[in-house]
């Protein structure tokens, strides 16, 4: 029986190295644009900072890659969790959506914050600078609403 035990973890040894080598995800961090959101619309230091801290890893192109990032098969769930995270919103692409994108984006933010579905639950116990405290999802807040009360005014004077 240990006999068994000795070769099915050694398999399991050497299937791990050679997944290692198996198709690992390509690293996407970009140099920050005029379209990035922080720039486009110029926003203060401590919104910057609580969407660098709490959103940019998967929704901008310029995520923090974790030493683990480097692992496989976490690699993979990693990878496919900030492509997906930029199809939902990519924030390095703010300026190119449409007032219409933008006021949803901002309307489904606040949604997502305050019920605490963002950031995801899953993603805090490793990344103890994302969760953001009552106080900040409050300015988080005010700051989106009060943005989409700029785009509602840049709308109006265009029609």
């Amino acid at each position: 029986m240990k006999k068994i035990i000795r070769y099915i973890l050694l398999f399991i040894l050497f299937a791990f190295v050679v997944i290692q080598f198996i198709n690992r995800p390509e690293k996407i961090s970009e140099p920050v644009t005029d379209s990035d959101i922080i720039l486009a619309l110029n926003v203060d230091q401590e919104i910057a900072s609580m969407l660098k801290s709490a959103c940019y890893d998967c929704h901008s192109n310029q995520p923090r890659y974790p030493w683990y990032a480097n692992v496989a098969p976490i690699n993979w769930w990693i990878g496919d969790h900030i492509e997906h995270g930029r199809e939902e919103l990519n924030f390095s692409l703010w300026s190119t959506f449409t007032a219409r994108r933008r006021d949803h984006k901002l309307e489904e933010m606040v949604e997502m914050v305050e019920t605490r579905e963002m950031p995801l639950p899953n993603y805090l116990p490793m990344h103890k600078e994302a969760k953001l405290s009552d106080e900040q999802i409050e300015k988080l807040k005010k700051w989106a609403n009060s943005e989409r009360a700029n785009i509602a005014a840049e709308t109006e004077t265009e029609n």
